[in-house]
């Protein structure tokens, strides 16, 4: 385990073992800076795990614990995991179990620890010999396989085990066979087309795997980083494919902006024209109505500003915490896109995003 995921690992369980909050479990984990420690100036990727204190509010602690108090309930449901776990969809699943993650929480450790070791059971019921995780029968599989493959990755880099291990291997495995020729990925799990939001969700389960010591090969990040840059176009936007088809919108080119991160890319003009495109849809600015996939987009604006650092992030994370806040269900879920599972999960996600406690979502830049 490497040390950036072993201070993870103790902070997760500091938080959920210890009762700490988590500016506490922060202070008492980070190393002391040397006196003469020069200060940088704020910029792309420069401060992106400053902590401000002013990220975390009442109002985001209320509504994270009554989104997982939800989760927790919906999957505790009767005959949930047998109908095939959150939304029958291992994708969601695995989602809803990063969420409990974010809270600190590990498979049986903390207050949720036993809903993410019933989300990690699921999951690895669900993989396949050929290393393909799924459970529906959409015919886009490989999303939930990114989503998958990145749940194990954490999961592995903080708890490993060899079932995890073998398991998180053959599905890194299968995203590695099925790059396409352009470097990007598709719905099937075969190497025949590619778009941007597929790809960005296999790169971020590459990322995960490879933090967590999971062997991945140079060249298919160095293609998926071409096929990245192949879809952006002038304004900053990114298209849903490198041929120009879509055009530039919000959440697909938030995507964009994350692919080239966890790709390895730091700097440059294509991260500067990317996340100015994205400022234009700050929430707060009626940005919910102004493009479908709102929880898909808000999941990747919101890695994209943190990983920028700086204004970005300080600028992005309170808007959208306000406007999360104000549109939770009085049950405690929120509704969109795909299901409640679905919406709920990528919302905790996106709310808890200053928790820092999960490695993929840290970076790995000159913020880091």
């Amino acid at each position: 385990m490497t040390k950036s995921l072993f201070r993870n690992a103790v902070l997760a369980a500091a938080v959920a073992g210890l009762g700490l909050s988590p500016a506490a479990a922060q202070d008492a984990a980070r190393p002391a800076k040397p006196a003469a420690a020069a200060r940088k100036p704020a910029g792309i990727a420069d401060q992106a795990n400053k902590v401000t204190g002013t990220e975390i509010n009442d109002a985001q602690r209320k509504a994270v614990d009554r989104g997982l108090a939800w989760l927790a309930k919906r999957q505790g449901a009767s005959d949930n995991f047998a109908q095939g776990g959150y939304s029958n969809h291992a994708g969601i699943t695995a989602l809803a179990g990063i969420a409990f993650m974010q809270a600190g929480n590990l498979p049986n450790r903390g207050r949720y620890g036993k809903e993410v070791q019933n989300v990690l059971d699921y999951v690895l019921a669900n993989c396949s010999r050929s290393g393909l995780i799924t459970s529906d029968n959409s015919s886009s599989p490989m999303y939930g396989h990114g989503f998958a493959t990145l749940f194990l990755g954490e999961v592995y880099g903080m708890t490993p085990t060899e079932e995890v291990k073998e398991k998180l291997q053959r599905a890194v495995g299968l995203i590695q066979k099925t790059q396409n020729a352009e470097g990007g990925w598709r719905y099937q799990p075969a190497p025949f087309d590619a778009d941007i939001s597929v790809t960005i969700a296999q790169i971020m389960a590459l990322r995960a795997a490879r933090d967590a010591g999971i062997k991945v090969e140079k060249d298919v990040i160095d293609k998926a980083v071409a096929y990245c840059r192949r879809c952006q176009n002038a304004d900053g936007g990114f298209n849903y494919m490198a041929n120009g088809v879509g055009g530039s919108a919000f959440p697909r080119s938030a995507a964009g902006v994350s692919a080239l991160y966890y790709a390895g890319i730091f700097e440059g003009d294509e991260l500067t024209r990317g996340l100015n495109y994205i400022k234009q849809f700050t929430p707060g600015r009626g940005s919910r109505n102004n493009e479908g996939h709102y929880f898909y987009g808000q999941y990747y604006a919101v890695q994209a500003n943190f990983l920028a650092g700086g204004e970005y992030w300080a600028n992005w994370y309170p808007a959208v915490r306000n406007e999360l806040c104000a549109s939770q269900q009085q049950d405690g879920s929120w509704t969109g896109d795909f299901s409640e599972d679905y919406a709920t999960s990528m919302a905790l996600i996106v709310l808890q995003m200053p928790n820092r406690y999960l490695p993929v979502y840290a970076g790995k830049g000159p913020g880091s």
